[in-house]
């Protein structure tokens, strides 16, 4: 890496600081040489409190050996005011960047980041609903496991009940089993209408009032314990008092 300022002291100090171990050798090059070292460099940056530009489009294009005009310079100028002209990249083969487009970086980048924000934003937002849903699900179980023992046990006493009437009536095993099926099928079919209003999303109040209106539906038309109904009437009462700490939050800052 070449260094080139006005005077060496300066070089020694950014080498000092850097302390690169040989890594890197910096290298001090009077500002008599400037275009000089330009020319046989790939990158430069340029950064200096000069009123009048360093690079200028002719004194560029003298410079640059007329041989290799298929190599690219990039001169990256962060000074104010800008030490190279902007007409220089006309030139083929250099490319100029300036303090107003690295700004323009910036600013896409910026843009980028908080439109990639707003989509992990959502994406969490979502798997949080989800989540929820799941957990309120899994605490749904044991009720559904409570109304579903409920029906199980109403339709084997029937089927058995049935057989037993038919006395010495003789019923194949596949019979049986037809009987058996089709009690079955009977019980799930009235089942799932309400094991559906039972997993339903969870996440919000509204839902959550249904899913208590129909737990609370249930245990009262076949005796279901309340645990759930408890369970969900502390978690609502848990939603409207975070729902209210945030309506509270955002007047103060209104």
């Amino acid at each position: 890496m070449v260094v080139v300022n006005r005077t060496e002291d300066r070089v020694t100090a950014i080498r000092e600081e850097l302390s690169t171990d040989g890594a890197v050798i910096i290298e001090y090059k009077p500002f008599s040489e400037l275009l000089s070292c330009a020319a046989q460099a790939d990158v430069i940056f340029t950064c200096t409190s000069s009123k009048d530009p360093l690079f200028v489009k002719e004194s560029v294009q003298a410079a640059l050996p007329s041989e290799d005009g298929c190599r690219t310079r990039l001169f990256v100028d962060i000074s104010v005011p800008r030490n190279v002209e902007s007409s220089v990249s006309e030139l083929e083969g250099a490319c100029v960047y300036n303090v107003d487009n690295l700004k323009e970086v910036v600013e896409a980048n910026k843009e980028d980041r908080l439109r990639k924000k707003m989509e992990a934003d959502s994406i969490i937002a979502e798997e949080v609903k989800q989540f929820e849903a799941l957990k309120d699900s899994l605490e749904m179980v044991p009720t559904i496991k409570k109304l579903r023992a409920y029906a199980e046990r109403i339709r084997v006493a029937e089927v058995e009940k049935c057989l037993s009437k038919m006395g010495d009536v003789d019923i194949s095993e596949n019979n049986k089993k037809a009987i058996y099926d089709v009690s079955l099928g009977i019980v799930n079919k009235l089942l799932h209408g309400p094991m559906q209003h039972l997993k339903c999303d969870a996440t919000e109040n509204r839902t959550l009032s249904d899913i208590l209106g129909n737990m609370h539906a249930l245990n009262r038309i076949f005796s279901l314990d309340k645990e759930m109904e408890d369970k969900l009437h502390a978690k609502i009462e848990q939603n409207q008092k975070q729902s209210s700490r945030g309506q509270s939050v955002s007047a103060k800052f209104s």
